[in-house]
Parts: C-alpha cells; sequence; structure tokens
C-alpha cells in the first residue's frame, strides 16, 4: 500500500513538472523520434545490459568446479633397501612420474559481508548507468529543440530578406522608368543594384546557416523538414532559489552526482571487506598414483574440507585503500557544491535573458511602426521625385533593421526559455 501511495505522489509529481512547460506538439515528436534515432542512445543503452550482468555476477553465490590434470617427473628416486624373506630389496616410497587427475569442487560458505557489498556496488553501478540514458536522452532534447527553434528563426528571417529585396527591386524598376524619362541619374541605379547585391549576398548567409541546421535534424532525428513558424516554448518564470530547487531535484547532473556519490561509498564497503575472514568448503575426486605399496599405480581418491582464512597483516594496504575510497566520497560530495554554484549562476542569467528580451520586445513595437511610416512616406515622396534614393534605401535598411532586431529578442527569449528548463530538468517531451 504504501509503494502504491509514493509511486502516485511520484506520478503526480512529474505530471506536474510535465504541466509547467509548454511545447508543441511537433518539437515532442521530433525529440522522442531522435532517441530512437541517435546512435549514442544506443550506446548508453547498452551500459545498462553491462550493469545487469555485472550485477547478475555479483549475486552468483554458487560453487566452482574445476576439472585438473598434471604430471611431474621427480628424481631422484626415493627408495629404501628392505629384506623381505631373506632378501634384499629396493622398496620405492614415491614414484618417479607423478600423475594426478581430478575434478575439485569450492564453495564460499560464510565471506562476512563480501558478497553483499559488492551486490550494493553492482545495483549502483546500475543505477547511474539507468540515469545516464535519461541524462542524455535530456542533452539530445536540448540539442534538438535549439536546432528546431533556430529553423524557425532562419526562415523568419528569410522570410523578412525577401521582403527587403522585393522593396529594392521594385524601387529599381521604378529608377529604371525615371532614367529612361531622364528624371534620374546611372548612379541612383547602379546604388540601388549594390543594395540589391548586398541583400543578395546576406540571404545567401541565411540560407547556408539555414541548411546546416536541417543537415543537424538529419543527423539528430533523421527527418529533413519541420512545420514550425512561431516561437511558442515557455515555461513559467520562478526566482533563482526557487529555479535552483527544482533544478536539485529534477536535473539529471544532480542525480547521477548522487549516483556518484553512492558509488564512492559502496567503493568504502568493498574496500573494508579485504580483511575479512572467510570460511569454505571444498572437495576433490579423481586418480593419481603415489599410493605405497605400488606407487606406479594410479588409484581412486577422494577428500574434502573445511578452509578458514584470516588476513592478518597486509602491509596497511587495505587502510589506505578505505582512506582512499573515503577521499572520493569527499570529491564528489564538493562536486554537488560545485554544481550549486554553477546552475546558480546560470539561472540567473537565463532569468536575466528572458527578462530583458521581454521588454526589448516591448521597446521594438514603437519603433517598427515609426520605421515602417518612414519607409512608406520616403518611397512616395521618392515616387514623386521629392525624396532621393539614399534617403529611400536608408528608410529601407532601418525597418529591416527593427524586423530582424524584434526577430532575435523573439529568438533570443525563446531560448532563454529552453535552457531554463533544462537548467531545472524538466522533460517536458
Amino acid at each position: 500500500m504504501k509503494k502504491l501511495i509514493y509511486t502516485s505522489i511520484l506520478l503526480l509529481s512529474l505530471h506536474s513538472v510535465h504541466a509547467q512547460v509548454q511545447a508543441n506538439t511537433e518539437l515532442k515528436n521530433l525529440i522522442n523520434q531522435s532517441f530512437s534515432y541517435f546512435p549514442k542512445i544506443k550506446e548508453v543503452q547498452n551500459n545498462i545490459e553491462t550493469a545487469k550482468e555485472q550485477l547478475d555476477i555479483a549475486q552468483t553465490k554458487l560453487p566452482t568446479v574445476d576439472a585438473n590434470a598434471s604430471y611431474n617427473y621427480v628424481m631422484p628416486k626415493i627408495t629404501l633397501p628392505l629384506e623381505v624373506d631373506g632378501k634384499k630389496q629396493e622398496f620405492q616410497f614415491a614414484p618417479v612420474h607423478n600423475g594426478n587427475v581430478n575434478i575439485s569442487a569450492d564453495y564460499m560458505l560464510f565471506d562476512f559481508g563480501r558478497l553483499k557489498a559488492n551486490v550494493e556496488k553492482a545495483k549502483t553501478d546500475l543505477k547511474y548507468a539507468q540515469h545516464n540514458v535519461d541524462y542524455t536522452k535530456t542533452q539530445l532534447a536540448y540539442q534538438v529543440a535549439n536546432i528546431y527553434y533556430n529553423i524557425i528563426y532562419l526562415q523568419k528571417a528569410i522570410s523578412i530578406q525577401d521582403t527587403v529585396l522585393a522593396f529594392l527591386n521594385e524601387n529599381k524598376r521604378i529608377t529604371e522608368s525615371k532614367l529612361r524619362n531622364g528624371d534620374a541619374i546611372k548612379v541612383d541605379l547602379l546604388n540601388i543594384q549594390a543594395q540589391v547585391d548586398i541583400e543578395s549576398n546576406r540571404k545567401v548567409d541565411l540560407q547556408n546557416s539555414l541548411q546546416k541546421q536541417i543537415n543537424l535534424l538529419e543527423y539528430t532525428t533523421g527527418l529533413t523538414s519541420t512545420t514550425g513558424s512561431v516561437f511558442d516554448f515557455d515555461i513559467p518564470l520562478k526566482d533563482v532559489l526557487s529555479a535552483l530547487s527544482e533544478a536539485q531535484n529534477n536535473n539529471l547532473d544532480y542525480v547521477l552526482a548522487k549516483d556518484k556519490i553512492n558509488q564512492s561509498l559502496t567503493d568504502v564497503e568493498v574496500a573494508k571487506m579485504s580483511d575479512k575472514p572467510s570460511v569454505s568448503v571444498g572437495a576433490a575426486t579423481g586418480f593419481k598414483n603415489g599410493y605405497v605399496p605400488n606407487v606406479n599405480e594410479l588409484r581412486y581418491n577422494y577428500a574434502a574440507g573445511v578452509t578458514f582464512k584470516l588476513p592478518i597483516y597486509d602491509g596497511g594496504k587495505t587502510k589506505r585503500q578505505v582512506k582512499l575510497a573515503q577521499t572520493i566520497v569527499r570529491q564528489n560530495e564538493l562536486a554537488i557544491e560545485t554544481l550549486n554554484s554553477s546552475y546558480k549562476r546560470d539561472i540567473e542569467q537565463a532569468l536575466t535573458d528572458v527578462t530583458s528580451n521581454m521588454e526589448r520586445i516591448k521597446n521594438t513595437e514603437g519603433q517598427i511602426e515609426q520605421a515602417k511610416s518612414a519607409e512608406d512616406i520616403t518611397a512616395s515622396r521618392y515616387k514623386n521625385g521629392i525624396a532621393t534614393n539614399l534617403e529611400l534605401t536608408n528608410a529601407s535598411t532601418n525597418l529591416q533593421k527593427v524586423l530582424l532586431t524584434r526577430l532575435q529578442y523573439n529568438y533570443q527569449l525563446c531560448l532563454a526559455k529552453v535552457e531554463l528548463s533544462r537548467l531545472m530538468g524538466y522533460q517536458y517531451w
């Protein structure tokens, strides 16, 4: 009953964590697709199988059975002169050609905690391997999310660039008409063409960056296209200490760090077992020679017994191994403190990025309206021969810069939220 209640609480907790993050279905599907496609996931999953095998080995408490065969040539021959029935004879007490064939079995009866310590160590290794798979998935999910929103950003930037080029080409057409009518000069047309070339090159750069992101998408998921068009990733904002507490409870960096502490604690226990006694039983049966009076005859034999082993002196090796293991425990505990410092810094930075970009987006709304009005007015004046080509180009460039700036702020805000969810360990997929 207690186990059922605990499981229910855990599921509700996980559901609460997942519900805090808003991510669209396509992104979730891409992330889950990457889990089955990306080779690294299969590699770390194989570590689980390795750890399970190691646990099975550690839990095995069966006798060992060996087949043995040996031959030894021993000289000088061991003989003793004896008188039998009045005749002197050389009586041989040991064979020159010694043969032994047998099957032996040994079983550890009491190991005074060795088996238990090694099983606990294998269990912590298995748990670490399982959590490492989750950690790798989390890192991959973060990479896929960044690629996904990079693609959206570049597609939108290219769309803005297409608008700029369309505007410049229309102005070029008007200038060509003015040139034919004698209302413009050749340099005006050349200036517009130069601006068209600059913006065309900028579009090529954006397309090149987009293709690289598509290549990365294929590398991580096996897919080459997405349909997303908005920066819709969202997460409720928290203060630094609350966010850090979430990270300490959910982030896989912390989980793995705690696993390492548990692993090193089991290493301490294993090291302490080195000077413990042991009791084992053994038996053997087979054929060998050396039995008097006919020492060369192979005869059937068997033996059984109990062995008690008590380590007395090992030069302080056990104490040094225990001290080393305890030092590693302390090192892993200090690693948690380092994580706290690093994550507090990163969370503060992510929260700063979120709030600053939200403020910047708000400030750009008025700039866009002003730049758009300025471009429309300048274009109208240019058609009527009042404004110059340079003024029109500047107005277009200013609008382009403001639109790209707002796009970048939205893009940076989205990535900051993705980073914040990663830091707090939210598995939103």
